[in-house]
C-alpha cells in the first residue's frame, strides 16, 4: 500500500534530469516543476517508470496533478523534489483518483466508493487487462459524475491497476 500524495497546478519548466550514473540514461529522465497558482514550486523527478494517464503528452503551461510516495525519503531544499510516480494531465471530462481501495473499494481517505460494472475496463499499466478483483491495491481510477454522499460513489469508466 503506498501512501500517494498529490500536488495540482501548471507546468512551469521541463528540463533534463541528471541521475549522475556516467551517462546511463541520459535523457531518460526529467525535471518536471509544477507551480500551484499560489507561489508554492515543486519539482518532479519523471523516470521511464512514471505512469502517465492516458500516455499523453505534458508540456509547459498544462495543468497537472503529480502524485507520489509521501513515505520516500526525500531531499530537504527548496523547491521540493518528488519521484513521480503518476501524472495527469487535466481534462474536463475526467476525474482520476489515484490511491489504495480495500476490500469495499472504498480509497484510503475514505472519498470515493467504486462500483465495478461490466463495462468498466480494468488493466495493468502496461495495457494489458486485468481479471482479477481489484480490491486491496493501489489503483487508478478514470471516472465521471459521482454522488454527493459520502463517502462519494461512483462507477468509473477505467481502472489502471499499479502491481
Amino acid at each position: 500500500m503506498t501512501n500517494f500524495y498529490s500536488f495540482h497546478g501548471t507546468v512551469t519548466m521541463i528540463s533534463d534530469f541528471f541521475t549522475g550514473q556516467n551517462g546511463e540514461g541520459e535523457g531518460c529522465y526529467k525535471l518536471i516543476s509544477v507551480e500551484n497558482g499560489l507561489g508554492t514550486i515543486v519539482n518532479f523527478v519523471v523516470s521511464p517508470t512514471t505512469y502517465f494517464v492516458d500516455h499523453v503528452l505534458v508540456t509547459v503551461g498544462d495543468l497537472v496533478t503529480g502524485y507520489y510516495d509521501g513515505d520516500a525519503p526525500a531531499l530537504l531544499i527548496y523547491p521540493p523534489q518528488y519521484q513521480a510516480l503518476v501524472m495527469v494531465k487535466d481534462s474536463g471530462n475526467q476525474n482520476v483518483k489515484v490511491d489504495y481501495f480495500n476490500s469495499q473499494l472504498v480509497s484510503s481517505d475514505g472519498r470515493l466508493q467504486l462500483n465495478i460494472s461490466p463495462f468498466t475496463q480494468l488493466s495493468l499499466t502496461n495495457g494489458q487487462s486485468f481479471s482479477r478483483n481489484p480490491a486491496n491495491r493501489d489503483l487508478i481510477v478514470i471516472y465521471g459524475p459521482a454522488t454527493k454522499s459520502t463517502p462519494a460513489q461512483t462507477t468509473p469508466y477505467r481502472i489502471i491497476v499499479l502491481c
